[in-house]
């Protein structure tokens, strides 16, 4: 066993999520929540890696707890925290796992939310004037898109009637058509983008890809304006899926542009849409 400086063991780890083809979302999701843990830790005068106990991490999830992060995003930051420290066993960096027993916190079950036309207009409209925001909230709302599928997407995959989605982590490749709406916003950021040597669509203004949750943030600001603040850039997926149902749209064909794995994924969605039978209709709904 080691006596190392839990700073100095981060980086080891994230180069084995890597090595194990973990997501690129995954890893750099990883790196945040833990870069997270080790200030705190540090705030207790824990910088070792053997000087970490249980109470330490149970301290850290009550911790977010009481600074209103939900039940979800703290079971998410303690599944990081976990996997980090069966690492650090694994590695014969510790004799004892310290997460092992952490319990991780209740979270109550609720259907996905959607967003109503009204409230996506409101949030269209107040997007409209910063061109890259629009076209990541049109491309979500006309594509179904994930947020990390957004933010990995590359310029060479963008072509005039559909974005190809590269393979990730357990995902296959899979294309996107694009219908107008969403053409036209992301011709118009396309149009005013930074001049960048990067192969990613979005980037910051200095040409830097741009980071999810720079995009959550921006959307979280937006959705603020729109007066829908209880919404989140999640809930744009949900209301694609939501609204192509009620339109009448092939569960098969919606399944397969959604990127869900299995077919019963998205039948879930229909008691959510209020759809009792799945259409036919082999185009997808414009929003």
């Amino acid at each position: 066993m080691t006596q190392e400086p839990l700073k100095s063991l981060l980086p080891k780890f994230v180069e084995s999520l890597k090595e194990k083809g973990r997501s690129p979302a995954t890893v750099l999701a990883y790196r945040a929540d833990l870069e997270q843990l080790i200030r705190f830790l540090q705030g207790r005068n824990k910088v070792l890696v053997d000087q970490v106990r249980p109470d330490d991490l149970e301290a850290f999830r009550d911790t977010l707890l009481a600074e209103k992060y939900t039940p979800k995003s703290v079971s998410r930051k303690l599944n990081a925290v976990k996997t980090f420290f069966r690492w650090l066993l694994a590695e014969n960096h510790i004799i004892t796992d310290p997460s092992a027993n952490v319990a991780h916190p209740k979270i109550e079950t609720s259907l996905p939310r959607f967003l109503s036309q009204l409230e996506y207009r409101a949030l269209r409209d107040v997007v409209r004037g910063d061109t890259r925001i629009a076209a990541i909230v049109e491309l979500i709302l006309q594509t179904g898109m994930r947020i990390s599928e957004v933010a990995n997407l590359k310029l060479e995959n963008v072509k005039e009637s559909t974005v190809k989605i590269e393979a990730y982590a357990t995902q296959p490749e899979r294309t996107i058509p694009l219908n107008s709406p969403a053409k036209d916003a992301l011709n118009g950021y396309l149009a005013n983008r930074p001049k960048a040597d990067s192969p990613f669509v979005f980037v910051s203004k200095n040409g830097k890809p741009l980071a999810v949750r720079n995009i959550r943030a921006a959307i979280d600001r937006y959705m603020q304006k729109a007066e829908v603040p209880s919404y989140s850039v999640n809930d744009l997926r949900t209301t694609f899926i939501v609204e192509n149902l009620k339109a009448g749209v092939d569960l098969v064909l919606l399944s397969q542009v959604s990127g869900h794995k299995r077919l019963s994924t998205t039948e879930r969605y229909l008691e959510l849409a209020q759809v009792t039978e799945p259409g036919k209709r082999q185009t997808l709904q414009e929003l």
